[in-house]
C-alpha cells in the first residue's frame, strides 16, 4: 500500500513537473537588424520573425516624430511560425528607438532597432574626414616638440609639469580604452547597464591613446639627456598627481574588495583624465610669462593641437545639425567644452609667441 502510494505521489510530480514546463513554454522573437541608417524621407523594410508566440506583440516608437513603423501591432496568430516584414520610414533627423512590447514578458529586451536618420548623406561622409584629419593632426602634434628639444639640444622652456600631468592623463584615457574595449568581463557589465547601447571606444582611440604615451615618454627620455637649466616638477604639480593618485588606489581597492564595479573604476579614470585636460596647459602658460619668452616650447605643437581642437568642434556642428542632435553639444557639453578650452589656451599661446613675447631678451646658451 505504501508503495502503491508512493508510486502515485511519483506520478503526479512528474505530471506536474510537465504541465508547469509546458505553461512556461513562449514564443520565440527575432529582427533581421538592430541597426538602421537612414536619409529624411527614406523607407526601409525589416523582417520579424515570430515563432509559436500567442500573445500580441506591440512595436512602440521612441519618437514618432523621427521614425514610423507599419505596422506597429503584430495580432496573434495560430501559426507555427511567422515571418512579418515591417516598414520603417524616416519622417525626421535625429536618433530614435523601436522596442517591443508584450504584455508579462520581460525575455524581449533583443527585440529592439536603432535609428539614425540624417538630412543631408553628404554631410557624413564630411564628418568622416573631418574626423580622420583631426585625429592625424593631434596624433602628429607630438613630434614639434620632439624636433625641437633634438635641433636645439636643451628642454629649457619646456614645462615639466606639463609633461608629467599629460603622461598621467593619457595612461588612465589608456586604462580606459584598453579595459572597454579588450576585457570581456566589463564589457559585458556594460552592456547590462545599457543594453541598447554600443561601446564607445574604437580601435583608432587605443591608438591615440597608446601613441600619446610613448610620445611623451619620448619627450621625458630628452628630458634626462638634454639641458634643462634645474628645471623639475614642482610641489603643485606632485600634489595634484599624489590626490590623483590617491583616488585611483582607493577606486581600485574597492573594485578588487567587490564594492563597486571595474566599469566604474574606469568611469573614474576618465574623470581624472578629463580634469587634467583641463588644467595641463595652466603651468606651461604660467611659464611663458615669467620667463617673458616661448622659446623652448614649439608653436608648430600648438598649431596642430588648435586644427584638431577646431576640427573636433566643427565635426560636433556638423553632426548636430545633420542630426538635429543639439544635445550633444548643449545637453551633454563635456567633450565640446575641453575641446573649446583646449583651443582657449593655444589662441592664447600663439599671442604669447607672436605678440607679447615676439621680442625676448631670452638668449639660447651657445
Amino acid at each position: 500500500m505504501i508503495k502503491l502510494t508512493m508510486r502515485v505521489v511519483s506520478y503526479a510530480l512528474v505530471l506536474a513537473v510537465c504541465f508547469s514546463s509546458f505553461g512556461e513554454i513562449r514564443g520565440d522573437v527575432k529582427i533581421s537588424t538592430h541597426d538602421l541608417e537612414l536619409t529624411k524621407g527614406d523607407e526601409h523594410n525589416v523582417s520579424l520573425q515570430i515563432s509559436n508566440c500567442k500573445e500580441e506583440i506591440q512595436l512602440i516608437v521612441q519618437h514618432d516624430d523621427i521614425v514610423n513603423i507599419n505596422p506597429n501591432v503584430i495580432p496573434v496568430e495560430n501559426k507555427t511560425e511567422t515571418l512579418v516584414t515591417l516598414v520603417v520610414k524616416a519622417v525626421g533627423a535625429g536618433h530614435s528607438e523601436i522596442y517591443a512590447n508584450v504584455t508579462n514578458r520581460e525575455d524581449l529586451q533583443d527585440v529592439y532597432l536603432r535609428v539614425t536618420v540624417n538630412k543631408i548623406p553628404s554631410l557624413d561622409t564630411i564628418s568622416t574626414v573631418i574626423g580622420w584629419i583631426y585625429f592625424v593632426a593631434w596624433s602628429v602634434s607630438f613630434y614639434p616638440q620632439i624636433y625641437t628639444n633634438f635641433r636645439r639640444k636643451s628642454v629649457v622652456g619646456l614645462n615639466f609639469d606639463f609633461l608629467a600631468l599629460n603622461l598621467i592623463g593619457f595612461s588612465l584615457y589608456s586604462i580606459f580604452n584598453i579595459g572597454l574595449y579588450y576585457i570581456d568581463e566589463i564589457k559585458v557589465e556594460y552592456n547590462a547597464r545599457h543594453p541598447r547601447g554600443l561601446i564607445p571606444v574604437l580601435l583608432n582611440d587605443i591608438f591615440f591613446a597608446v601613441h600619446a604615451i610613448i610620445a611623451t615618454l619620448i619627450t621625458i627620455i630628452q628630458c634626462y639627456i638634454y639641458e634643462r637649466d634645474g628645471q623639475r616638477i614642482s610641489l603643485t604639480a606632485k600634489g595634484i598627481m599624489s590626490f590623483f593618485g590617491v583616488i585611483i588606489l582607493i577606486s581600485a581597492i574597492l573594485c578588487l574588495s567587490n564594492v563597486v564595479h571595474w566599469l566604474d573604476f574606469l568611469y573614474i579614470c576618465s574623470y581624472v583624465k578629463l580634469t587634467i585636460t583641463l588644467i595641463k596647459y595652466i603651468p606651461q602658460a604660467y611659464m611663458n610669462y615669467k620667463r617673458k619668452s616661448t622659446v623652448g616650447w614649439s608653436i608648430g605643437n600648438i598649431f596642430l593641437d588648435f586644427t584638431g581642437g577646431m576640427l573636433s568642434m566643427l565635426q560636433m556642428i556638423i553632426n548636430a545639425y545633420n542630426y538635429d542632435d543639439w544635445v550633444s553639444i548643449f545637453g551633454d557639453p563635456t567633450k565640446f567644452g575641453l575641446g573649446f578650452f583646449s583651443v582657449l589656451f593655444d589662441i592664447f599661446f600663439i599671442v604669447q609667441h607672436y605678440i607679447l613675447y615676439r621680442a625676448t631678451n631670452y638668449e639660447e646658451n651657445p
